[in-house]
């Protein structure tokens, strides 16, 4: 199949998935709206669209990855291995002596964050391209490696001591109701929907996930495109672990936990497939949507948060069985 062939495959399979995913996402809405009268308040707004900003650029990254037919289960460990080095950083430029300018001390912060999630994207994708270590135990041991470092650093312990401009930027909300973290995820997914539905790139990982035995009859160097993929999702989690730092005005070694399992949620939700080569970014945010719904709607009726985890494997083990479902259908055919 020609990658044009598969661009146009994907768009009409996911028009009608996005519309059933819409509907489902009104529909949970509506139901927490009539559990409580704080739904839709500016507050729970605020707070909910913060949190989905984490969610969908983990989920942007894991989207890339797993039309390329992969999986990076390191999302989240990479989140919190990102902020904990680069408040580290931050902690010691500013915090002890303030002999380095607070607007300094972010920018150096800012790009230690995005360094450290890049290069960890680059080793996943070396390990799983040049070394041709499956993805699934490349980034599982990834996320060990990540974990422990993130405790590593500052023996388990958060740190409060970073510039005070992260935190004024990440809580800020332009008009009233719209925060800064929101903006910068918008710009982020537009320009990650352009890149995979409008470009060669794009169109090049939709045929590496559908069939990868064609890109290298094509002369596209497969082994380079996936550590490229690898390394989206890397950045991304590296910019995720900002936002963090900013929502909480601290880095924590436990600020991914459980993030890949919601950003892989996200995705499948959103209507990509595990098999690869299926998924849009609006797909995407319509996941990352109905799982940050989720988590903050359960909060606001008052459910114990462990339900939140509980929920979410819930709906990913639905999503997944009804996409194999859909495989087995369209292989009878």
């Amino acid at each position: 199949m020609t990658t044009e062939a598969v661009t146009i495959t994907v768009k009409r399979v996911a028009g009608s998935r996005n519309l059933l995913t819409a509907g489902v996402l009104v529909a949970i809405c509506l139901v927490f709206t009539v559990l409580s009268p704080f739904f839709l308040s500016q507050a729970n707004w605020i707070n909910t669209s913060t949190t989905m900003t984490q969610i969908l650029l983990l989920g942007i990254g894991q989207t890339y990855v797993i039309i390329a037919r992969g999986i990076d289960l390191s999302a989240g460990a990479t989140l919190s291995l990102s902020g904990m080095v680069s408040g580290a950083v931050m902690y010691n430029l500013f915090a002890p002596y303030d002999t380095v300018p607070e607007g300094t001390a972010a920018l150096v912060g800012i790009i230690i964050a995005l360094a450290v999630g890049l290069l960890v994207g680059l080793v996943n994708g070396f390990l799983i391209a040049y070394l041709k270590i499956p993805a699934f135990v490349a980034t599982l041991g990834m996320l060990g490696i990540a974990s422990g470092a993130s405790y590593l650093l500052t023996n388990g312990q958060s740190l409060s001591g970073i510039p005070p401009i992260i935190g004024e930027v990440g809580n800020h909300n332009v008009v009233g109701w719209i925060p800064v973290p929101v903006i910068i995820t918008a710009v982020v997914t537009v320009i990650a929907w352009y890149v995979l539905s409008q470009t060669r790139f794009g169109e090049r990982t939709y045929l590496l996930g559908d069939n990868p035995d064609a890109v290298i009859r094509a002369g596209v160097n497969d082994r380079r495109h996936l550590l490229t993929v690898y390394a989206i999702s890397g950045l991304l989690a590296g910019l995720a672990a900002l936002v963090a730092m900013g929502r909480l005005s601290t880095a924590s070694p436990t600020a991914g936990s459980g993030a890949e399992l919601q950003a892989i949620a996200t995705v499948v939700i959103g209507g990509a497939s595990l098999y690869g080569g299926r998924g849009t970014i609006g797909g995407t945010v319509l996941g990352a949507a109905i799982v940050t719904v989720l988590l903050t709607g359960l909060i606001i009726i008052g459910v114990p948060p462990f339900w939140q985890v509980i929920t979410v494997g819930i709906v990913l083990i639905a999503a997944v069985f009804l996409d194999q479902q859909k495989e087995i259908r369209a292989a009878r055919k």
